[in-house]
């Protein structure tokens, strides 16, 4: 049964690699409640800002700069791009410089183009603007991988998909607040449309960098402290715990070194072999550790610390089949919900005319919001399977989760529903199980070579993203055609997640992520 106190209360942690195994998210005062307080509301406020064109694009800003419709599905096209390139390059970096300085990086280059935003004045101007706004949705990956180094396995399902959940919901919180920023400007500040849209991306530049330079300066690389010193903590930390005998090795060739685990006083450069045993005991001066034993403390030395990895080592982490699935099943769902997320507004104004901007706006919202419930609802299914059924459980849910999806989809896109309650209702159905398979993905992805989890992490992150510009493609050569989009996108949906079901989840064989 799940004890409330554990969501503020000092967490549980793994001897090994101290990650906690509850989530103290109203605790900002405990360091892992702090980690997942930054690490949520960074990538909420860059998916905020990232996706702060959609709700004014349509009327406001294309009346302004002359836009056309081409130039509108152009310009969500692009926004999507930089975000591809941005997330492949930022999986290797999380594993080489750490995630938080990543994660910094990546907010801070983004809200450069946020605050140039009022010198836009043509569609070739706002194309570029958003091509390097999109750097934001980068923050994506070391937002998960930062999650993942805090949270063991039992919980970090759920510890990611609050994260990502919480983070993507700014795709919503984004038209309330843009329309609402805007017309606070018009009407009590007295300024006109022209001026008042560019002064509104002021307010989400200012909140970027705040919160980039905050959570470099209050928080942690990883749980045992700085991210070059991670490999010799857990030596430490296994020492301290009387391990003792068998040679551990650590997934060799990464970084150009094979690393060992052992007894001593190692460097942490050290290149000497050292002997373990472990006993599985914990020592009483060890408070709030959790109880391992021999083979879970072996496997988390072993394969969970994650290396800096070479060229020809990430090639043959992203080419294998496991990071396939995962990557195969996220650029459906979160493909998916990027291109619906640039354009459901403008659906919905094309099905109901009399809500006006403001009002679709609204309701389109309600897309991106229920990723606060939906995305999380998935994490934590994911884990309750894990304890249950394995790792096996958690990837059938993802493929479950996908074909009823994919049914949602085409019923709304052959429906192509006039009335408010169906459509609404509909769109409510599809979020639940799209946004819940986001979730229960990146629940997957750290079993995945965890030694390389930011190559994972990037690499699947890069595929929803590729997913979304795929998408949006067919959105742009089918004009107002919404419906169509729709339903094309649900049958591509169920079609890959079918012939991605049969791959084990995990490498036979595979150290660590069991």
């Amino acid at each position: 049964m799940f004890d409330v106190t554990t969501l503020w209360r000092a967490p549980e942690v793994n001897p090994i690699n101290r990650k906690a195994r509850s989530i103290p998210g109203l605790n900002p005062v405990n360091m892992y409640g702090r980690v997942f307080t930054f690490a949520w509301f960074g990538f909420f406020l860059a998916f905020w800002s990232w996706y702060a064109f959609p709700p004014l694009l349509t009327l406001t800003i294309a009346k302004d700069l002359g836009l056309t419709a081409t130039d509108i599905a152009n310009s969500n096209i692009i926004a999507l791009v930089a975000t591809l390139l941005v997330r492949l390059v930022a999986g290797p970096a999380c594993d080489m410089f750490g995630p938080r300085y990543t994660f910094a990086a990546c907010l801070l280059a983004g809200s450069i183009p946020t605050a140039l935003a009022g010198a836009v004045t043509s569609a070739k101007g706002l194309l570029a603007l958003r091509f390097f706004i999109g750097i934001l949705g980068g923050s994506f990956v070391p937002c998960q991988v930062w999650s993942t180094g805090f949270f063991d396995k039992n919980i970090v399902g759920t510890a990611n998909s609050f994260t990502g959940g919480f983070g993507n919901a700014g795709g919503g919180v984004t038209y309330f607040l843009m329309p609402a920023i805007f017309d606070s400007l018009v009407s009590k500040q007295h300024l006109s449309a022209h001026v008042a849209w560019r002064v509104a991306f002021i307010v989400p530049f200012i909140c970027i960098v705040t919160v980039a330079i905050a959570l470099v300066l209050c928080c942690p690389d990883t749980p045992t402290g700085k991210w070059s010193e991670r490999h010799l903590r857990a030596e430490q930390n296994l020492t301290e715990h009387g391990v003792t005998g068998d040679v551990v090795n650590l997934p060799a060739g990464f970084g150009g070194k094979s690393n060992s685990v052992g007894t001593g006083s190692p460097s942490a450069g050290s290149n000497e072999k050292i002997d373990f045993t472990a006993t599985g005991k914990v020592s009483g001066t060890h408070d709030h550790e959790a109880q391992l034993g021999e083979q879970q403390m072996l496997d988390t030395a072993r394969g969970e610390i994650v290396q800096k990895p070479t060229f020809k080592e990430a090639m043959h982490v992203v080419f294998s089949p496991q990071t396939f699935v995962t990557a195969g099943a996220y650029f459906c769902s979160f493909g998916a919900e990027l291109s619906i997320n640039s354009i459901l507004g403008a659906y919905y104004l094309k099905n109901f005319p009399t809500l006006g901007q403001t009002g679709t706006g609204r309701w389109a919202a309600m897309f991106g919001l229920l990723n606060i419930v939906c995305r999380p609802a998935g994490g934590i299914f994911s884990d309750f399977l894990y304890r249950r059924t394995g790792v096996w459980g958690k990837k059938l849910l993802i493929h479950g989760y996908a074909v009823i999806t994919g049914v949602f989809l085409i019923a709304i896109g052959v429906t192509n529903s006039k009335s408010t309650s169906t459509m609404f209702g509909l769109v409510a159905g599809m979020a639940f199980f799209l946004e819940g398979g986001n979730g229960a993905n990146y629940s997957l992805v750290p079993h995945v070579h965890p030694y390389a989890n930011g190559i994972v992490s990037g690499f699947t992150g890069a595929m929803g993203n590729f997913g979304g510009i795929i998408f949006a493609i067919i959105f742009r050569y089918n004009g107002t055609n919404y419906g169509r989009v729709f339903w094309i996108i649900g049958i591509i949906t169920i079609a890959i997640n079918l012939s991605l079901s049969w791959i084990r989840p995990i490498p036979k064989g595979q150290i660590g992520g069991h």
